[in-house]
């Protein structure tokens, strides 16, 4: 979430330790209305103003401002990490993230921020995957999103990334409609399988890259809502929503752990690692072409990401 009340609210819970942002959390704050969220647009736009007299460059700029004013606010609230995303349009260009990316954490710096509480955010796409393997090299850390199958995580993980967020509910969405089937069993539920071997993969190949799934579905429909949650719980983090955190503290059910790292890394079904321990883009691209739930939901999910920046970009530009 971008609500920074609502973030204030659960950081004092103790049980919150990162917050993400998104194009659409940054356009929703953005476009509000709200005073607190214009100060930040205003302040955007005046430090852009001030770094260029060119209105594309400047806008670009102002909307990497705002996503890092945001961000600001947010790490005042939570101990770990943020997460602020690379403009998705540049999704399919590794040059221009990386040095997007390293303008992003120069401004968090220039606020005495240290780029260690910052993840920058980018679509697991090839250029993507490699532009984050140039930016760890830098101390840069990086958030790999839009995952939604192993040939990603693979390699994200071969390639040293921080941290990755695979997205659950859209993978158990996808089979649900390419199946016809509506009701899972949570341990069959197709985005939970995907999230467990991905898991259980990067233990046994000793792989430091933490697994994050976000993007929750009920998989055995209305009224139970938790049910990925539960059949992930032991993951390495997650990302989950305010609503569903709302239902985690209200629930009195036993929460049984299933995934641990040792035995995790026991249950891994593969025998050796992928690529001989680095997929090349050939491989990557083919894996990616035979796999129909990753290659629809990354294109549909950067559509809506961009989407949701051209909203917000409309505005700022108005203000140039």
């Amino acid at each position: 979430t971008g609500d920074l009340s609502v973030i204030e609210k659960l950081s004092k819970t103790g049980h919150v330790t990162d917050a993400t942002t998104n194009p659409l959390f940054v356009s929703q704050a953005g476009l509000s209305g709200d005073p607190r969220y214009v100060a930040f647009v205003d302040e955007a736009v005046s430090y852009a103003k001030g770094k260029t007299k060119d209105v594309d460059d400047g806008v670009a700029l102002a909307i990497d401002r705002l996503a890092v004013n945001l961000g600001k606010e947010i790490l005042q609230y939570v101990k770990g990490y943020v997460s602020t995303e690379v403009d998705p349009r540049l999704s399919f260009d590794r040059e221009e993230s990386v040095e997007r990316a390293r303008r992003i954490i120069k401004m968090y710096e220039d606020e005495g921020i240290d780029r260690s509480r910052v993840l920058i955010k980018l679509a697991a796409t090839w250029e993507g995957i490699t532009a984050a393997e140039i930016l760890e090299k830098e101390g840069i850390t990086c958030n790999l999103t839009l995952v939604f199958g192993m040939t990603q995580a693979v390699a994200c993980a071969q390639r040293k990334c921080r941290l990755i967020s695979p997205f659950t509910g859209r993978i158990h969405d996808w089979h649900k409609a390419d199946q016809g089937k509506d009701v899972w069993e949570p341990e069959e539920d197709r985005g939970v399988v995907e999230c467990s071997d991905m898991f259980r993969y990067f233990k046994k190949f000793d792989h430091d890259t933490i697994c994050m799934p976000a993007s929750w579905r009920p998989s055995r429909g209305a009224g139970y809502e938790l049910d990925e949650i539960r059949a992930l719980a032991g993951s390495d983090r997650m990302t989950i929503p305010p609503n569903l955190l709302a239902m985690l503290d209200e629930c009195d059910d036993k929460l049984e752990r299933k995934l641990e790292p040792v035995s995790g890394a026991k249950d891994c079904k593969e025998k050796e690692e992928w690529g001989g321990g680095m997929m090349d883009e050939k491989e990557f691209r083919f894996r990616l072409n035979q796999d129909g739930c990753t290659t629809e939901k990354m294109s549909q999910g950067i559509r809506a990401f961009v989407a949701d920046t051209e909203k917000l970009e409309q505005a700022i530009r108005s203000k140039f």
